[in-house]
């Protein structure tokens, strides 16, 4: 999908699936605005990418942080074609009767209000430029329980159905949304859950856990017009039609 002119902003784009999300949009031909609170990786990635793309360090759980990340990136480039929420985080991982309350709700202002955060400062702009496309990181935890991941179950629910909203709102103003729901993925988050012992998932096997390149370049792809049937829904890439038609097998 060739990303020529289009500039995209990420956020968590200081590793995992951001960092590799940046990375496959610039090789094709994209201008990238990175966001993560860790400005020294972002920077550093940026440096690495080049005069393409743009490193702003962002808390996505600030409202006012996002909506002057956003207009930064407007500034600079000139557009905003895709936004890609991506920023999450997996603790606390506790059993709900004993998960701290702070830990627990600083889940939530991350991968919930983070989400929301960065739709309601971008899809103005992307609305008054006549369209843009909406893409969500979703999950298999949205949709099912998962033993001590009470937070991050509900806000992936959240974050999920605040996607179908941007859908609903929007589709007659131009607007793409969709959620990608990538499985597995072998990130840092990945080693946190191996760490915790908790539930089955802690369990699997590293092998099982697929590259970060493969959701980043889902993403891509999702930018273009074979995903169109795919507006308003959420992409599996456990679904083998779906790998093969990303390119990925």
């Amino acid at each position: 999908m060739p990303m020529t002119g289009k500039v995209v902003l990420i956020t968590g784009a200081s590793r995992g699936i951001g960092a590799e999300a940046a990375r496959v949009f610039a090789a094709a031909g994209a201008r990238v605005a990175l966001i993560a609170r860790d400005g020294e990786a972002i920077a550093a990635l940026a440096g690495d990418i080049g005069p393409a793309a743009l490193a702003i360090p962002c808390d996505v759980s600030r409202f006012w942080e996002v909506e002057a990340a956003v207009a930064a990136t407007v500034a600079t480039f000139g557009r905003l074609d895709v936004l890609i929420g991506n920023a999450g985080v997996i603790t606390p991982i506790a059993q709900l009767a004993d998960a701290d309350p702070d830990d627990w709700s600083k889940t939530i202002d991350i991968n919930l209000k983070g989400i929301f955060h960065g739709m309601r400062a971008a899809l103005p702009v992307m609305v008054a430029q006549g369209g843009g496309t909406v893409l969500t990181i979703s999950s298999g935890a949205a949709h099912h329980a998962i033993e001590g991941w009470s937070a991050y179950c509900a806000s992936k629910a959240g974050a999920a159905m605040l996607t179908a909203m941007a859908d609903h709102e929007n589709r007659g103003k131009g607007i793409r949304a969709m959620g990608l729901s990538p499985g597995t993925v072998a990130t840092q988050m990945q080693r946190e859950i191996a760490a915790s012992g908790v539930n089955p998932v802690s369990q699997l096997d590293w092998a099982v856990h697929i590259p970060a390149d493969w959701p980043a370049r889902a993403l891509l792809w999702m930018c273009g017009p074979d995903a169109d049937d795919f507006i308003g829904q959420e992409v599996s890439l456990r679904d083998e039609a779906i790998r093969r038609r990303v390119g990925l097998i």
